[in-house]
């Protein structure tokens, strides 16, 4: 999630996210960006921004700002040092699979015809067993897919716990661990993806309603059925939690990333806080500022920097007191919707929709009316 190299940089002011003093932010935007600039230099704002013909807000000046150098280059070139190398293979190992946990949702087709036809056909025992035998692989490929996003919960957890450690600011964090720094980014990437396809799959709650249906009716006829050895009652009251959410790994890793900050209450919030908050105004950079967004290689690479953004700011909502959309947050949400709402609505409104829906604080008093009409 960053690259090492001189090169020619771009001035951009105003980036909040650290705690003063000078650090290298890292940013990884997707694989193949080779003929993207190398730097971007980000220097202390000024009473004016270099994109504004404002001066800037009074919460704005509170903000810290980053002085530093911002890097960007190509997904393979962060490689962990002998430090990271421990968290960094168990998150790999996990990182692996997640690709086929994308392919495998997306070819999910459901098993819609053979329900109905068992519904209508309440005695027609050929139909029942049809819908049974429909019903039960989907099932196992669903229990794929939570398990999944419990090895991604751990995941974030131990990335959290280094990139947020008291010996280094978040930016030095950053700065030094930039393989993690990518993992990071990436974990958010996958979730961001498996939340926007499972949102156009209506099918895997009806699938599992129905399976759930299914078990509880054969328990009053006293049947046995093997897949309660795959899926007993438990895990499936844990399935029907985790599908009933609108952007299920999402919430997922907002709940780790709470759980994260409340089992470590001698670690400063603004260790968690700020490096969300880095990773956001970072990701915002890169998609506002013309030389960069101009060069991007690729739709792809252009998801990768929203899909990240919009991940981080939903943890910052989650864990800061306050949230992300008050005046004090150290990330400009009206920045961050804006650049999001530039593009083709086809390609943002599932991450919109993740605002909207996965956020906690965006409906609270203190939110700034202009921010809520953003979103609605």
């Amino acid at each position: 999630w960053a690259g090492r190299g001189g090169g020619r940089g771009l001035e951009v002011g105003h980036l909040h996210g650290g705690r003063g003093g000078s650090a290298r932010v890292l940013c990884c935007v997707a694989a193949g960006d080779s003929e993207l600039p190398r730097s971007v230099k980000v220097h202390q704002s000024p009473a004016f921004h270099p994109r504004r013909r404002h001066p800037r807000t009074r919460s704005e000046e509170k903000a810290d700002d980053i002085d530093g150098d911002l890097s960007s280059s190509t997904r393979e070139d962060a490689q962990p040092t002998e430090g990271e190398r421990e968290v960094w293979n168990q998150v790999n190992a996990v990182l692996q699979d997640s690709e086929n946990i994308l392919l495998g949702l997306q070819a999910y087709k459901g098993a819609g015809q053979e329900i109905r036809d068992a519904i209508q056909n309440p005695n027609d025992f050929t139909l029942q067993e049809r819908a049974w035998n429909s019903v039960c692989p989907l099932v196992i490929k669903l229990k794929r897919f939570y398990s999944f996003s419990l090895r991604l919960e751990e995941a974030l957890q131990s990335l959290l716990e280094c990139l947020t450690c008291p010996l280094l600011t978040p930016t030095q964090h950053l700065e030094r661990e930039q393989a993690l720094a990518k993992q990071f980014a990436e974990i958010l990437h996958f979730t961001l993806r498996f939340d926007e396809l499972k949102m156009r799959i209506p099918a895997i709650q009806n699938d599992f309603s129905y399976y759930r249906r299914t078990i509880s009716r054969n328990r009053i006829n006293n049947m046995n059925l093997d897949i309660e050895k795959e899926v007993n009652n438990e895990m499936a009251n844990r399935m029907s939690l985790f599908y009933a959410e609108a952007t299920p790994m999402l919430k997922t890793l907002s709940n780790a990333t709470t759980n994260f900050v409340t089992e470590n209450k001698s670690l400063p919030l603004e260790n968690t806080t700020d490096c969300l908050s880095t990773m956001a105004s970072v990701c915002k950079v890169m998609l506002e500022t013309p030389e960069y967004s101009s060069r991007f290689s690729s739709e792809d690479t252009l998801l990768f920097c929203m899909r990240v953004m919009v991940g981080v700011i939903i943890l910052y909502d989650h864990v800061h007191p306050n949230g992300a959309f008050n005046k004090s947050s150290k990330i400009d949400m009206k920045g961050c919707i804006k650049v999001l709402k530039e593009q083709p609505v086809d390609i943002v409104e599932g991450l919109l929709n993740a605002l909207r829906f996965t956020t906690k604080h965006l409906n609270d008093e203190s939110t700034p009316k202009n921010i809520r009409a953003m979103l609605q």
